[in-house]
């Protein structure tokens, strides 16, 4: 008998883990969910929100049955301060750009009241078509996804997957950081070059 089936064999036992939710919870970990890509089984969703160059500001973990646009408001008041000019550090962006799973007028009434400008894509775009990009943010996901221990959930704890994502977001943001610094160090000045 193997560990699992010894685990099966406990949870029968002990009749306070009957409901389906408590035994899911019990046997995957928490922040899991039926995905609804992969026949059922338990899975892990992370939603991210960068900056426009691919920096992630803020992360979250939520079950495989979540439903994207639910998080948007979560994932806003999850960014952190962020310095720059001289004042107050910034704790809001300017404009949200966000792709066809977060439209839904509710949601975008709720940005506008942040004082956010939503431009986030239509599920019609041939009626409406906002610009959406998705170039910082799907590269910033393809980068998270490069990292084995994320692609595939192994943890049962939330806590220890959380952890690796944030480590994951800091190595990202250090690498997007220099990926600017490099960019900003080999633009050639406007004017003359010193010398001539």
């Amino acid at each position: 008998m193997g560990l699992f089936s010894c685990r099966y064999a406990n949870a029968y036992a002990n009749p306070s883990w009957r409901s389906p939710g408590e035994w899911r919870e019990r046997i995957s970990g928490q922040h899991t969910g039926p995905s609804p890509v992969d026949r059922g089984r338990v899975g892990s969703k992370h939603h991210l929100i960068t900056d426009g160059h691919g920096t992630p500001l803020a992360v979250l973990l939520t079950g495989g049955n979540r439903n994207d646009v639910t998080q948007l408001i979560p994932l806003l008041d999850a960014i952190p301060p962020v310095r720059g000019r001289v004042g107050r550090p910034r704790r809001k962006p300017d404009s949200l750009f966000a792709d066809r799973g977060y439209d839904h007028d509710i949601y975008r009434d709720q940005v506008r009241d942040r004082g956010i400008v939503p431009a986030i894509a239509r599920r019609h775009p041939a009626r409406h078509w906002t610009g959406y990009l998705p170039v910082g943010v799907e590269r910033t996901f393809a980068w998270l996804h490069g990292f084995r221990r994320l692609r595939i959930r192994w943890e049962r704890r939330a806590d220890i997957h959380e952890a690796f994502l944030k480590l994951a977001c800091c190595l990202i943001t250090a690498t997007t950081q220099l990926i600017v610094l490099a960019v900003v160090l080999t633009v050639p000045l406007s004017g003359p070059t010193p010398g001539r």
